[in-house]
């Protein structure tokens, strides 16, 4: 006869258990944003369990050759309702404890543009997580939507490479190609996004030579109010184009 204990029930829980290469700096890391440790093992071997919210992440050892800094650790997907909030926290929290937002290097966070569906946060170990709002679309096009032509296309393209992959430089250089290639047949708010696209890389690559050349171009164009909160909506930090804006007719 089966039992009660016997039966499989749809209450699972899966906890990642990743690679973990730099132990301190990873306990730091998490603890600065916020996450409670609920185990911590050294010796013989590395194991570390830490909550935050209602997800947890648990660390084991890793291959003496794993470099971190190739970011080829490991990974897992938190999936949440609404990944706005979860950002902003962890964004304030990095303030808090660093004296600014980690957007480069090891360890660091992605940006987050208004209404994007997911962001990462790459561990000192070189792991990934990404956070993915649940409902995310499933018809995403990852490489630039066939619907689209010309430079609006390569803007298309180069929002998939900085928001779903992660590559500032391809998004860089696409942006950058684009408007030498396409920008005279473009709409000024197509040029205008590139532009501030453009300008925020720069500033993200450390990349800023490039910088007042951007600025000026997207000062000359003539753009209503609807039309820059367009553009504004394309980067995470619209206050980086405020300087180049050209001011407005009374």
């Amino acid at each position: 006869m089966t039992t009660i204990e016997d039966r499989v029930h749809p209450n699972e829980t899966t906890v990642p258990l990743l690679p973990c290469p730099a132990p301190q700096e990873t306990l730091a890391f998490w603890r600065a944003l916020g996450f409670e440790v609920t185990y911590e093992q050294m010796r013989p071997y590395v194991y570390l369990a830490l909550r935050w919210s209602g997800f947890e992440l648990h660390y084991g050892p890793a291959p003496k050759d794993l470099d971190p800094a190739r970011e080829q650790s490991g990974g897992c997907l938190v999936m949440v309702d609404s990944v706005a909030p979860y950002h902003a926290a962890f964004t304030d929290a990095m303030r808090s404890a660093y004296g600014k937002v980690l957007v480069k290097g090891l360890p660091r966070i992605t940006r987050y543009r208004a209404g994007a569906s997911r962001f990462s946060i790459v561990d000192p170990s070189g792991n990934t997580i990404i956070f993915v709002r649940r409902d995310e679309p499933q018809d995403l096009e990852y490489g630039g939507s066939t619907e689209l032509e010309g430079l609006a296309r390569v803007i298309d393209n180069a929002r998939i490479l900085r928001e779903f992959k992660s590559d500032d430089r391809a998004a860089y250089r696409a942006l950058d190609s684009g408007m030498r290639r396409r920008a005279e047949d473009a709409s000024t708010v197509e040029q205008a996004t590139a532009l501030a696209g453009l300008i925020e890389l720069s500033v993200a690559l450390g990349k800023t030579d490039r910088v007042p050349e951007w600025g000026n171009q997207l000062r000359a164009l003539t753009l209503t109010e609807p039309e820059r909160a367009q553009v504004r909506s394309f980067v995470a930090d619209p206050a980086l184009l405020e300087p180049w804006w050209r001011p407005q007719e009374a």
